[in-house]
């Protein structure tokens, strides 16, 4: 009895570089090629809205601001569909070399059980049948060597089919990163299209304002400018007359990392809280009390997200109060955080959420723009103690006259405000 080596099933896995599977290389390697030129011209853009930036404000200026970013934003949403695209195309590829490896590898597992059966059925014989059902004893031997030799070439193919079974494993898992991958440049693609929108309706809203002539936009400018003393000093007196010790309790300790940064990218500020250099040349606007927030420079249509999850507890448009326009934070957004802490999102072109809704760390709550008191594109980042803000007409409590007294917003007492500094990563930034 002659058991032939020739049975053993040679392992063997089906090869992914089919023609199809070439064809799809080549569409992923079209598409990472567009991606790095996409990528060339967003940095283009980029120095072209560095440029700008340094320039004096004026209608053209702001005008050619707007341009570019519409041209930044437009070129953003192509690359994130060329990362969509490229990575459908890699899903596909993946998908095509996990088919081929199970199909090969059920072929394996059939062949590699049928050889194991019929070594089973050989092996149950007693050594003696073995030995008396061959003509002699040599053959014998031979035979049950060759059955030696059967099972360490079984043994070596089973281990080779663990090896593939990991090997598939990691591949699905590869698949479902791919798959996460896809879902992230979706969820840009929408972010990005949002931005454009509100980068489109600030531009139509500038030109329908200024009728595209400089006087207007200048006088625009100055009309903000006298609106916000006015307005400061009606929150003042709210200030004043809400003014309350904050206890220590009440504050949340201080530590980088309590929040996130709101804007993404490299970071630059325009303004500290406090008593900065602003603050101090425009006492009169601050009333001594120095800036109660953070100006970040962002472009409109810069999407804003959350520092940190929690609840929407308001949102506002002070320019819509008759006699109120450009003269206090234009469209905000607060959030309740679980900590103690309320954060404000003021200046803002269009706002995405609604009171009472949740927000995670991250998500794009709105974006960026020059509403109310804004003579430059900004985000005015604000931080406050959660247990003394109030969300008021800032003429409740002191009945006051000013042409924003109906205007609602977030109010604090003086104590009430914190510097955010203390509370976001300790990232580099640079400053105006």
């Amino acid at each position: 009895m002659m058991i032939s080596l020739l049975s053993v099933p040679v392992i063997s896995f089906a090869d992914a570089a089919t023609s199809s599977a070439s064809t799809i290389q080549a569409q992923i390697d079209q598409q990472n090629s567009q991606i790095t030129q996409l990528n060339n011209e967003i940095a283009q853009y980029q120095n072209q809205l560095n440029a700008t930036d340094a320039k004096k404000q004026t209608l053209q200026s702001t005008l050619n601001q707007i341009s570019i970013s519409l041209k930044k934003t437009g070129t953003s949403i192509n690359l994130s569909q060329a990362q969509i695209s490229a990575t459908e195309l890699q899903i596909l590829q993946l998908a095509a070399s996990i088919n081929a490896k199970q199909a090969s590898m059920q072929s394996d597992e059939a062949a590699l059980g049928e050889s194991l059966r019929t070594l089973d059925r050989t092996e149950s014989q007693p050594l003696v049948l073995q030995v008396l059902s061959d003509s002699n004893i040599s053959a014998a031997w031979n035979d049950i060597d060759e059955e030696s030799n059967l099972r360490d070439a079984f043994q070596v193919q089973l281990n080779s089919l663990q090896a593939a079974q990991q090997a598939l494993t990691s591949s699905k898992a590869a698949q479902e990163t791919k798959q996460t991958q896809l879902q992230q440049h979706q969820q840009a693609l929408k972010t990005q299209q949002g931005s454009l929108t509100a980068t489109k309706q600030a531009q139509a809203d500038l030109l329908t304002q200024t009728k595209a002539q400089e006087a207007n936009f200048q006088a625009i400018i100055a009309q903000k400018k006298a609106q916000e003393a006015s307005f400061e000093s009606a929150l003042t007196d709210l200030k004043a007359s809400a003014n309350q010790m904050v206890s220590q309790s009440e504050i949340t300790t201080a530590a980088p990392g309590v929040l996130q940064w709101p804007i993404e990218g490299p970071i630059t500020i325009s303004q500290f809280f406090g008593n900065t250099a602003f603050a101090d040349v425009h006492a009169a606007l601050y009333s001594g009390h120095g800036h109660d927030g953070l100006d970040i420079t962002a472009h409109i249509g810069t999407p804003v997200h959350a520092a940190l999850s929690g609840t929407i507890i308001g949102t506002g448009n002070t320019d819509a109060t008759p006699g109120c326009k450009g003269g206090s934070f234009g469209k905000w957004v607060m959030i309740q955080h679980g900590n103690g802490l309320n954060t404000m999102y003021a200046h803002l072109s269009q706002i995405n959420v609604t009171q009472g809704q949740h927000v995670s760390t991250g998500d794009t709550i709105g974006y960026s723009g020059e509403t109310g008191y804004a003579t430059g594109p900004h985000l005015h980042f604000g931080v406050y103690v959660s247990a003394v803000t109030q969300i008021v007409p800032l003429g409740q409590i002191t009945n006051g006259h000013s042409p924003c007294s109906k205007a609602i917003m977030p109010v604090p007492p003086v104590s009430g405000y914190l510097n955010p500094l203390n509370y976001l990563p300790a990232t580099p930034y640079k400053t105006l």
